[in-house]
């Protein structure tokens, strides 16, 4: 399934995205897509509606998260070793966590909000990996049944506050607007391995990442198994999984960063895609 939520910020109504690409109304079978209720189990219901049975949405609303319950938004740093060289750093020997704060969340197409004075916001296309059952310990081998599903996250980054401003990398990764989630939560059914996913971001229409999943130095199921020892993960979680080279930190002879009016677009294959504007904050 892809599911999705639309509507105005803080009104959004649950829906599905059929196999033609239609949307498709869901709220006369649940109120929300809430995770930490729905759960593995209230998706496997969900997988029994028709979708031609749905009413269909008209028109081209805005999209929301296409969940709710978020209580964690992890994300690991330097997962490709192409792009650990491309900022100058090691290729690391267990993964590198750090959190966004869950008010950096935005919707897939939302505008992203240049921070007064910035010098160095850039971008990053990311696989996200969203919990859909409890997870404390697991194993390698038992991680990915853990998994709810998939969606493309844009681990927007201040690079001047991320490394060069002391301490710890989450004050460059948290500013409103530097977490878009969507367009669509795509269940685990619908993507049988998630090492094998091109992914792509452009800048005003330039190309700027190319990359596959399969070039992670950690897999999905060694990242959820990893951070699983850390914190328990909890159903909603997402756990954004590192970006492929091409950001404008490593570009040559001379980095490139965001500036107003910048448009970025990006996408992952199957998980849909995001385009977001670039705006004063």
């Amino acid at each position: 399934m892809k599911l999705i939520r639309y509507g105005m910020p803080g009104r959004e109504k649950p829906g599905l995205v059929d196999v033609d690409g239609v949307l498709r109304d869901l709220s006369g079978v649940t109120p929300h897509l809430d995770l930490p209720s729905l759960g593995l189990a209230g998706l496997q219901r969900l997988r029994r509606v028709k979708p031609e049975s749905l009413p269909r949405v008209r028109g081209t609303p805005r999209l929301g998260v296409p969940f709710t319950g978020i209580s964690k938004l992890v994300a690991i740093g330097l997962n490709y070793s192409d792009h650990a060289a491309e900022s100058g750093m090691r290729v690391p020997t267990e993964p590198i966590v750090f959190m966004k704060a869950t008010t950096c969340i935005t919707g897939p197409n939302d505008p992203i909000e240049l921070p007064p004075g910035s010098l160095k916001t850039d971008w990053e296309v990311e696989l996200g990996v969203v919990i859909g059952k409890t997870a404390k310990r697991v194993s390698e081998a038992q991680a990915l049944d853990h998994v709810a599903g998939y969606c493309v996250v844009n681990d927007v980054s201040e690079r001047h506050w991320q490394a060069e401003r002391g301490g710890t990398w989450d004050k460059g990764k948290g500013f409103d607007s530097f977490g878009p989630i969507g367009p669509w939560l795509v269940t685990r059914d619908e993507v049988p391995d998630p090492q094998v996913l091109s992914m792509w971001l452009d800048v005003n229409g330039a190309s700027r990442q190319r990359g596959n999943t399969a070039t992670m130095v950690f897999s999905v199921a060694r990242i959820i198994s990893y951070v699983s020892e850390c914190m328990t993960l909890l159903p909603g979680d997402v756990i954004a999984t590192g970006t492929p080279p091409g950001v404008g930190l490593g570009m040559k002879p001379v980095p490139q960063f965001l500036k107003v009016g910048d448009v970025v677009s990006l996408g992952i294959e199957g998980l849909g895609a995001q385009r977001q504007v670039v705006v004063p904050g």
